[in-house]
């Protein structure tokens, strides 16, 4: 059964940006599979199947019981985990939080066409509906994120020096350095659950998010550890506290430039427990 929780894993988690979330998801149709003794033609393509509609399902309860404060996608570590094979279907961090956009249905389209190649014959079996209703799920999904949808650019070296030189611009307080290394439609969103009071969930504007970055480092990062790491294919910084993982910075970048264009942070303890880096 491990095996299969590792290949079930992206299908739940691309739709629910929760571990905890597609884990449970994973493990109440493998529960239901085992206990009834079911005998599927193909054992994937059945699993599948369950686990993307009760991810659906489970979607639409986390949607209803969510606050109206700003809510951040679960990191996960994709550089060197023993998944690494698996999670490659996983969607960027950028995309996953604007996938937010998308009711569960048009979601668990985009996902299975986008990050697994489905055909629409596909996916009409796999959610029951028409080959048609998936094609206009999947137009509506599009024109929902395209606007705003995040460039899909390879990680390289250069993103990880911009962050060390904003991060040096940061402790120096040189907020003309910091100005320099913005997009200038850079934005800024964190999210600190029920547990973390956060300075701000949303802001945007190159002054505002470079006084913010300064002011948060100074008044309560200042004496973390930091490290660099991949979350979800895209470049982080962590900062630990006595070997407990407290801040996740995700950066999203423009391709023409290298300037940072969206800071995602996530404080919530709970979001951040299942985090796993090497080293």
């Amino acid at each position: 059964m491990d095996e299969y929780q590792k290949l079930l894993f992206p299908y739940a988690y691309n739709i629910l940006g929760s571990v905890e979330d597609a884990k449970d998801a994973i493990q109440e149709v493998l529960l239901k599979y085992t206990a009834k003794n079911i005998v599927a033609e193909n054992t994937i393509n059945y699993l599948v199947k369950g686990v993307i509609n009760q991810s659906i399902n489970a979607k639409k309860k986390q949607t209803r019981e969510r606050s109206d404060s700003t809510w951040l996608p679960e990191p996960v570590a994709t550089e060197t985990s023993d998944l690494a094979l698996e999670l490659r279907e996983m969607v960027s961090y950028s995309l996953l939080f604007l996938l937010e956009r998308l009711n569960p249905k048009e979601r668990a389209v985009f996902i299975l066409k986008e990050a697994f190649s489905y055909t629409h014959e596909e996916i009409a079996d796999v959610l029951n509906v028409t080959t048609e209703n998936s094609r206009k799920l999947l137009s509506r999904a599009h024109q929902k994120v395209q606007l705003n949808k995040p460039q899909n650019t390879p990680i390289t070296q250069k993103h990880f020096q911009q962050i060390g030189h904003i991060t040096s611009a940061i402790r120096e307080k040189d907020l003309p350095t910091i100005h320099q290394l913005l997009s200038k439609d850079i934005t800024f969103h964190a999210d600190g659950g029920d547990k973390v009071k956060v300075v701000k969930q949303y802001s945007h504007g190159i002054h505002d998010i470079a006084d913010l970055l300064v002011f948060v480092y100074h008044k309560f990062q200042k004496g973390f550890l930091m490290k660099s790491a991949v979350i979800n294919h895209q470049p982080a910084q962590l900062f630990f506290h006595k070997d407990r993982l407290v801040v996740c910075q995700v950066f999203e970048f423009k391709a023409d430039s290298n300037k940072i264009s969206r800071i995602s942070v996530i404080v919530d303890p709970e979001k951040l427990k299942n985090v796993k880096i090497a080293g």
